[in-house]
């Protein structure tokens, strides 16, 4: 799939109210942001993205029964985590539409033992360049947010699925109890953007996207009647770290 394509693929009308998801805004933010994006993830959630992408592997049960999707895949730290847990027994495809941050998954998979198999590929969410019903589980860590229709995102992760398999969701979400909800709030809102700016700066705002992006994102039950409406049954969500992040799950 080109770049052009991919453009224009990317410029499906945004579904949320405020926050400007356009393709060409979103692969410019990610693009000036990539050098530092690792850091910064792990620095502004105080390393628990690791636990919660560690968890999302080992709730999933990835097998060696066929391949394994990971889309808006950033530098690939969830399809590196099921390369790691399936010991280089399956393919693994990490597919986002940002070149510079799948520069850096292709030099970070160069280090691993089965980094043979991750194939790093460059395709937009809203338009997968494969197969249907071809892989075990389908997964999107903190990226679906970023996609310009959400619906459209789903159905093709559910399309490219094979009958049985999973599709998996781990996004950002806001805690419900107090005062863990108001603490959250305040240093998402105020404490997030100032440090995402300082050391990571850029153009684009991307740390005020941020929270926005979040706030506007259906959570909860209102994004598992989202991913029911595409097909998917069985779906549930789990909770995780009083709710910072949310892991949603549905069976095709």
């Amino acid at each position: 799939m080109n770049s052009s394509t991919i453009d224009k693929q990317s410029q499906i009308p945004d579904d949320s109210n405020g926050v400007d998801k356009s393709g060409e805004r979103v692969q410019k933010m990610f693009g000036e942001i990539a050098p530092k994006y690792d850091r910064m993830n792990h620095l502004l959630s105080m390393n628990t993205d690791r636990y919660w992408r560690w968890k999302t592997v080992r709730f999933l049960k990835p097998d060696d029964s066929g391949p394994i999707l990971d889309v808006c895949t950033g530098t690939g730290d969830l399809a590196i985590s099921f390369c790691k847990k399936t010991r280089g027994a399956v393919e693994i495809v990490a597919a986002d539409f940002c070149e510079e941050m799948l520069e850096i998954g292709r030099a970070k998979k160069q280090k691993l033992k089965w980094g043979h198999k991750i194939d790093f590929v460059q395709a937009d969410t809203q338009a997968l360049p494969f197969e249907s019903d071809q892989f075990q589980i389908v997964t999107v860590a903190f990226g679906l947010r970023n996609v310009a229709d959400t619906d459209q995102g789903l159905r093709e992760m559910t399309r490219v699925c094979r009958p049985g398999g999973q599709v998996a969701v781990l996004e950002f979400s806001t805690p419900r109890r107090q005062p863990i909800k108001f603490g959250y709030q305040w240093y998402f809102k105020n404490v997030l953007p100032r440090i995402g700016q300082l050391l990571a700066r850029n153009n684009s705002a991307a740390y005020e996207y941020l929270p926005n992006s979040v706030g506007e994102f259906p959570a909860y039950e209102a994004l598992v009647e989202r991913m029911e409406a595409v097909g998917l049954k069985q779906v549930k969500f789990i909770p995780m770290t009083f709710g910072v992040a949310t892991l949603y799950v549905g069976v095709k």
